[in-house]
């Protein structure tokens, strides 16, 4: 089976049958569309049109539109510590992606974090010195480097 070749179009170069594909699947894909024929219709595309090309057709994201953080973070045991630190996350406009907290051992528990910061209304480095100052983060650093 040969592999499939993929250009990089501006979509404003291709037929308007793309795009509205590309409009379908974000329909789908956030829930505003049940199904694939609801999302052809707000499309407005035919439903054999979606299922034509939407095996074909991808959004470009570009990388430096939507960075991303992740943090490694010791918290006390205590309640209310993570939703702290995540409501400090929500404080700031980042979208948090994946949270893993391990198991509390001797008081502590090892929580990593990461969240998409194109949206945040501070720096970085304002993110982490707001997250260092929730009650009951012992410590947290930066591990992506960004």
């Amino acid at each position: 089976m040969e592999k499939a070749k993929l250009l990089l179009v501006d979509a404003q170069a291709l037929p308007e049958v793309f795009r509205r594909v590309v409009k379908a699947k974000q329909l789908l894909a956030s829930g505003l569309s049940a199904n694939a024929s609801d999302a052809a219709r707000k499309a407005g595309i035919s439903r054999s049109a979606y299922y034509k090309y939407k095996d074909a057709v991808f959004p470009y994201e570009d990388k430096a539109a939507a960075p991303l953080i992740t943090v490694h973070a010791v918290l006390e045991d205590k309640p209310g510590v993570l939703m702290a630190l995540i409501s400090a996350f929500y404080a700031a406009g980042a979208n948090i992606l994946t949270v893993n907290q391990n198991i509390p051992v001797m008081g502590a528990a090892l929580v990593s974090i990461s969240a998409r910061v194109d949206t945040a209304r501070l720096s970085t480095e304002e993110l982490l010195n707001s997250l260092r100052g929730v009650e009951g983060v012992k410590t947290i650093e930066n591990i992506t480097g960004a």
